[in-house]
């Protein structure tokens, strides 16, 4: 258990600003060992610049950035080098070394490349000059180049750009199965859908801050919970449960009522009044509706 307390990441009053605009202002969050965690935020936010900052690739203007309980700054990351795997932006690929090569520059082992290759499929390709290489097959060997040292922390800048759904799927599957052996991610990506699947914990990032940092079993209980009904006589029905005191609405062909009732009461209101009920579902907010909320909330 003491394995999964430890510390991995911890970020400490960070500032950046290029030229005038201030980029990062006062981050501040920190995660431990074998987490997935998403950083998300709109185009701008600042997600890029602190996955930078974390590498030691950018200069800060005040602040800390600790991986593994050591410093990390542009003349300070040797644990970088050591311990952490990243794809940034565009994988850096040489177009004449093949996709082998390239993994080899990042670890001896064959065992490992092997290991990697064969998790995401490259095996078809990867012994190929990188210049035939696909948008997709280039962003699986960066990918591969990431993960193939077998890093403590993996640093991943919208890894599913180019990749099929097969792929993302596969991706996905490796992710989860390396964080139960302890290895820790932190992801960016714009696909809230497919990040949802996976992530333990969301930090979102707005203007430069760092506007919650919540676990997705937080987040699911903050979402809007709702019951969708169709009935025989959706416009008596609707009039029927204003009546009774409900807060309903009407969608399409649809009774939209909030989850927060007893449902045998609500049943019998309805039936009560000789409606007949076609169908009824719960529906929750998904993840991108609730950060979509907490946005707006933040720019009040």
């Amino acid at each position: 258990m003491e394995h999964v307390q430890e510390k991995i990441v911890q970020v400490t009053g960070l500032r950046k600003t290029f030229g005038r605009r201030v980029v990062l202002r006062e981050v501040n969050f920190e995660f431990s060992a074998g987490k997935i965690i998403g950083l998300v935020g709109p185009n701008g936010a600042g997600k890029t610049t602190i996955m930078k900052a974390l590498l030691g690739l950018i200069s800060t203007d005040a602040g800390d950035v600790q991986i593994l309980g050591q410093p990390v700054s542009v003349n300070t990351h040797t644990v970088v080098t050591q311990e952490v795997g990243a794809l940034i932006e565009r994988p850096a690929i040489y177009p004449f070394l093949s996709g082998w090569q390239h993994l080899q520059v990042m670890t001896t082992s064959t065992t490992q490349m092997a290991w990697v290759v064969k998790a995401l499929q490259m095996e078809d390709y990867i012994h190929y000059p990188a210049k035939r290489y696909s948008l997709g097959m280039k962003q699986k060997l960066g990918i591969a180049m990431a993960l193939v040292d077998h890093p403590r922390l993996v640093i991943l800048d919208e890894p599913m750009n180019g990749l099929d759904p097969q792929s993302v799927k596969r991706l996905r599957h490796l992710i989860v199965q390396l964080a139960q052996t302890g290895t820790t991610f932190l992801i960016s990506s714009h696909i809230l859908s497919e990040l949802a699947k996976i992530i333990d914990m969301v930090i979102l990032i707005d203007q430069g801050q760092v506007l919650l940092q919540r676990t997705m079993t937080q987040l699911q209980a903050s979402a809007h919970h709702s019951l969708v009904i169709r009935t025989t006589e959706n416009p008596r029905a609707l009039r029927v449960l204003l009546h009774a005191g409900y807060s309903v609405t009407r969608r399409h062909d649809d009774l939209i009522v909030a989850k927060s009732v007893a449902l045998t009461p609500l049943l019998r209101t309805i039936l009560g009044a000789h409606i007949q009920i076609l169908n009824m579902d719960q529906q929750q907010e998904d993840l991108e509706t609730v950060l979509l909320g907490l946005l707006a909330e933040g720019k009040r």
